[in-house]
């Protein structure tokens, strides 16, 4: 008897995912879950350089001033509640200090535009079609920095909207690194502060432009994160307790079948001896003066020692 329906989940034969493929990750904080799970087992992987991205374009300026190598000025930024933004990043880079936040843009910047070129995977997480637009500059904003909502105007990005987005993304990441593999995914997180049924319009409208997206595109997939919690998690169970967020079980689980999909056989085998390595820093001896925790030590970085020799990009 089966008691869930499952979502088949493809297997790719070609431009898997090992320990030389180097990961960038832009979008919604779901690109924070699996970025830290990529962490955790020590692949190359860069997350999110300007902070959390939940539209399309907010991700398509991050892409387009990256490559342009855009200098960001005093012009860019906005003084609010004691402190300096910038409305192309998140929160976390703002600072009350307007030569660190600029510093910081700017080589954060240059620094995107080497990922988007050496990367071998780029994952864009995106969570909604809902934008909202500073009036006073006439532009979408990727952070409205907690700014009083009367200077917004919220708009819903059409599915031909979204679709143009996507496709300049992808044109201008292919103008600098021709081989790169895209993977698209829609965030399993609902948006549910928009209302339930425009989340509903929200996730269709990027799941429709995505679709369109890499039907004509070379090297672009899709990855189910949402249908996978929608479907298969369909149980409170696999949510926190604000009932919107997955869970730790419900991250796992998307993880695990993200690593199904997309990753080598011998990485899966690494990712074992990572995790072993992992737990083991972790331990707490009984005693740490013991012929016994001497022991444990040494072998440890043994294993350490004999991975970093197949796979110099790992450091623990």
């Amino acid at each position: 008897m089966k008691l869930q329906t499952q979502i088949p989940i493809k297997k790719q034969a070609k431009n898997t995912i090992d320990y030389n493929s180097k990961l960038l990750l832009l979008g919604s904080c779901f690109s924070d879950n699996i970025g830290d799970k990529l962490n955790y087992f020590k692949f190359q992987t860069s997350i999110n350089p300007l902070g959390i991205h939940f539209h399309p374009r907010a991700i398509e300026t991050l892409i387009t001033n990256a490559i342009n190598e855009k200098k960001y000025t005093s012009e860019d930024l906005i003084f609010q509640n004691e402190r300096w933004h910038c409305f192309d990043a998140h929160s976390n880079l703002s600072s009350s200090i307007k030569n660190d936040i600029l510093n910081n843009l700017n080589t954060t910047i240059l620094s995107t535009k080497k990922q988007l070129k050496e990367a071998s995977h780029i994952i864009i997480t995106l969570g909604t079609s809902w934008v909202y637009r500073f009036i006073e500059l006439d532009s979408i904003v990727a952070n409205c920095h907690k700014i009083p909502q009367k200077k917004f105007l919220k708009e819903l990005l059409t599915i031909n909207e979204i679709t143009e987005s996507l496709d300049a993304i992808y044109a201008l990441i292919k103008t600098i690194n021709k081989d790169i593999n895209i993977i698209f995914t829609v965030s399993p997180i609902r948006h549910l502060k928009d209302g339930f049924i425009e989340n509903t319009q929200s996730k269709s409208h990027l799941i429709a432009a995505i679709h369109s997206v890499i039907k004509d595109n070379k090297n672009a997939h899709y990855f189910p994160s949402y249908e996978i919690m929608m479907d298969e998690l369909r149980d409170y169970r696999f949510y926190a307790e604000d009932m919107i967020h997955p869970n730790k079980t419900a991250i796992n689980y998307i993880w695990e079948k993200f690593i199904d999909s997309w990753f080598t056989e011998n990485s899966k085998q690494i990712m074992k001896e990572v995790d072993v390595i992992q737990k083991g820093m972790l331990h707490k001896p009984f005693n740490e003066n013991s012929t016994q925790h001497r022991l444990f030590l040494e072998n440890l970085e043994k294993k350490k020692s004999n991975l970093i020799a197949q796979f110099p990009s790992i450091t623990f």
